[in-house]
């Protein structure tokens, strides 16, 4: 198939600074709803942006877990890739790619730890098998193969048979307090909307920027 024959038009909506809701965390949180009532496919699922101290980047996919007035919240093995990287330098961009409603928004800012209790009740929310594997996994370590991950989470199970699992040690949340958050929708001619609301001394402005 040629690239040719992707193209589109989007035309399912508009923005406009009229519409908007006076801070970011209201108007994403009614997109949110929106995604919801539409039936996308896990709408909390972002594209979590790091770098290295240096600037080499780093993209994945990870789950939104929690949203306030502080922040997203999201949560991880602290001893991954991209928990070092967030360790040495602690700034991030969030993608939700809201495609099937030509939405798209983008979170840029800085992160710091959850504290530890928030990270507790969270963890003992998840189900067993997914507490266990935080203990069995060395996430991002290279290992020799599948035998060694199923052997660990054995070993696991065998550890706290009969027993609530506790939160590792390695493992807990991370929250981006944002700087800016940009609103996109898709337009005819690819005349698209992109609202941003950046963070000022009194709280948010809100700037349209060129598509």
């Amino acid at each position: 198939m040629s690239l040719a024959d992707l193209r589109k038009d989007y035309a399912l909506a508009g923005l406009l600074e009229k519409d908007l809701a006076r801070d970011p965390f209201r108007q994403f949180e009614k997109w949110f709803q929106e995604a919801e009532a539409a039936k996308l496919i896990e709408p909390n699922a972002m594209t979590l942006a790091t770098a290295t101290r240096d600037g080499r980047p780093a993209a994945r996919t990870v789950l939104l877990k929690g949203l306030d007035g502080r922040g997203f919240v999201f949560y991880s093995n602290y001893d991954s890739r991209k928990g070092r990287e967030l360790e040495a330098n602690p700034r991030a961009t969030l993608i939700f790619p809201w495609i099937a409603l030509e939405r798209q928004v983008t979170v840029e800012g800085t992160v710091t730890k959850v504290a530890r209790e928030e990270s507790e009740s969270y963890f003992h929310s998840r189900p067993q098998a997914s507490q266990l594997t935080a203990w069995a996994s060395a996430q991002s370590a290279v290992i020799a193969g599948r035998k060694e991950l199923e052997d660990a989470f054995k070993a696991m199970e065998k550890k706290f048979a009969g027993q609530p699992v506790p939160l590792p040690p390695h493992w807990g949340g991370w929250r981006l307090a944002p700087e800016t958050v940009e609103f996109w929708q898709g337009r005819r001619s690819r005349l698209h909307d992109r609202l941003r609301y950046r963070r000022v001394a009194d709280g948010w402005t809100i700037e349209r920027l060129a598509p």
